[in-house]
């Protein structure tokens, strides 16, 4: 990002609603805030705005939150985040929007990113942001909003889902892993990487892991596949077959499967290729290794394999992808 040469920060525009989540109001102001790139510069700015004129907006606790900008500022977005709210009115009973929501909607410039938290989603498939693409919100409201929205593809299973310019996550920390998402598709990982450090929380879940809150926790004497995910995490570099990853925690392969999906969310194969894809990605963009040596350590075994899963994960081959991220967050860029 070249300041010298006029080049602002991207904009990120929440728009808090009454009966909105404080904690859910505050995920993208804590990530986007902490992006930088290398020479410390804000990689977003990150304002709050009402559907009303400025003044308090309530949440659903014992507090409210003045807001100081109006509808208004959803015209200067780049992107538009809508967190969750217990106060949604029509929206929620009938899938239209209020008519402060429509006329602050109206604000929204065409090719704006819509982002939306948790429930928030009813006010994107509301406004027609969602017809006809996947979506995922809270796993509890998941069947009510699809009776609601029924062209909307509803996904009840996922974190979060990215369909290029619209963006949806499951229940508040899910929104956390898809601000986090986000800035690491806009700056790559070692940005969301250090974003993810300094606020301590899991620097990578993928959208397609469960929501996990709906599953019943694991009584303490029956085991999981934690050690084994450590395990492989430590040998991507390695050949690894579903029975080692099924010897780590002394099951059979059928028990080991079914387990890890009912944790993860995916196949032990899915997932241990997204694992690969990730450290190809931080290979790729802090080291100078050739192609060939980033595809071996982490595992892809030949560089053709590895373009073949970087293109299917991202759309771009490696090169692209190392160039793309290498300006990005280059020394005064």
């Amino acid at each position: 990002m070249d300041r010298k040469h006029g080049t602002v920060p991207h904009r990120v525009v929440v728009l808090a609603l009454d009966g909105l989540l404080p904690f859910e109001l505050g995920i993208p102001h804590r990530v986007f805030g902490r992006a930088k790139d290398a020479a410390g510069e804000p990689l977003y700015e990150i304002v709050t705005c009402s559907v009303r004129p400025p003044g308090p907006v309530r949440t659903d606790a014992d507090f409210s939150i003045a807001v100081e900008l109006g509808p208004e500022a959803l015209a200067t977005a780049n992107t538009v985040v809508v967190p969750a709210s217990y106060e949604l009115g029509s929206v929620y009973e009938q899938g239209v929007l209020t008519e402060d929501l429509e006329a602050a909607l109206a604000f929204v410039r065409p090719g704006t990113r819509m982002v939306s938290i948790c429930t928030g989603g009813y006010v994107l498939a509301a406004a027609g942001y969602l017809d006809g693409r996947p979506a995922t919100t809270h796993w509890s409201a998941a069947g009510h909003f699809q009776r609601l929205f029924p062209s909307v593809r509803v996904d009840a299973d996922v974190l979060f889902i990215d369909d290029g310019d619209v963006l949806t996550s499951a229940g508040v920390a899910a929104g956390l892993d898809l601000c986090l998402h986000i800035v690491r598709r806009d700056h790559g990982s070692a940005v969301a990487n250090e974003v993810a450090r300094r606020t301590v929380v899991p620097p990578h879940r993928d959208g397609g892991q469960a929501q996990y809150i709906h599953r019943p926790v694991p009584e303490p004497q029956v085991a999981t596949t934690t050690a084994a995910r450590a395990w492989a995490l430590d040998r991507l570099h390695e050949p690894i077959q579903l029975r080692d990853m099924a010897e780590q925690e002394s099951m059979s392969v059928r028990t080991f499967t079914r387990r890890f999906r009912e944790e993860a969310g995916i196949s032990p194969g899915q997932w241990l290729t997204q694992q690969r894809v990730e450290r190809a990605r931080h290979l790729l963009e802090s080291t100078d290794l050739s192609v060939d040596r980033v595809a071996r350590d982490a595992g892809f075994g030949t560089a053709a394999s590895l373009r073949q899963h970087l293109r299917t994960a991202l759309g771009v081959p490696p090169t692209v992808y190392r160039r793309t991220f290498r300006a990005t967050t280059a020394p005064g860029a």
